[in-house]
């Protein structure tokens, strides 16, 4: 949604409500055929998974400057990996930290959730690091993998984890939260938790 603010052009949101098992329900599995968000529906055609969807959104509104131009075949599968790096390394640690519950039996959550936290310190030292040479990941200017960044930051931060060994990073959070991007994107998001509080869809976000 970050991306979509960033660019502009409007779009609507559609919400899936997973503990009511719409992720699964056959209009749904028509769209995305794993049951998986994002599903982004543009032109009439379907694209899932975050990597993709933003390389695609770059390339189609190359002036919202999404991403940095990449001049040989080298630096796009860089950019790539970058973008892989929160997709697949950082994104199912979120997942762990934030729901416990739902990966091991209630006596375990505690330690799975503490060992999930070890994992995620790990990887937040290499983004720590990274931020400490530059205003944003890519240097001086903001991209898309700094609205993935954020996302990662601002989810565990909300479900417990310790963010004060990383200034660095922190400081990146607060940055990003003064864009207008995120903070339009932050109330969508806002609202759309009313309403699956409103409707007892809530996601039930574990705090060991």
């Amino acid at each position: 949604m970050i991306a979509l603010e960033q660019i502009g052009a409007p779009f609507e949101v559609n919400l899936i409500r997973f503990m009511k098992g719409e992720h699964r329900a056959p209009q749904f599995l028509e769209i995305s055929r794993l049951g998986k968000v994002p599903a982004l529906v543009i032109d009439g055609e379907t694209l899932t998974e975050n990597v993709a969807i933003l390389e695609y959104l770059n390339e189609r509104f190359p002036d919202a400057g999404l991403l940095p131009a990449a001049r040989t075949a080298m630096e796009r599968a860089k950019r790539i990996a970058d973008l892989c790096f929160c997709s697949s390394t950082l994104h199912p640690i979120v997942t762990r930290i934030r729901l416990p519950q739902f990966f091991v039996e209630p006596e375990n959550v505690r330690a799975f959730w503490s060992r999930s936290c070890e994992a995620m310190g790990t990887y937040f030292n290499l983004v720590e690091d990274r931020l400490a040479q530059g205003g944003w990941w890519y240097g001086t200017e903001w991209s898309a993998m700094d609205a993935y960044l954020y996302w990662v930051f601002w989810r565990v931060r909300g479900a417990g984890f310790d963010v004060s060994p990383f200034p660095c990073f922190s400081d990146h959070a607060y940055r990003s939260e003064q864009r207008s991007a995120v903070q339009r994107a932050l109330a969508r998001e806002a609202e759309l938790e009313r309403m699956l509080d409103a409707e007892g869809h809530s996601v039930p976000l574990a705090r060991p």
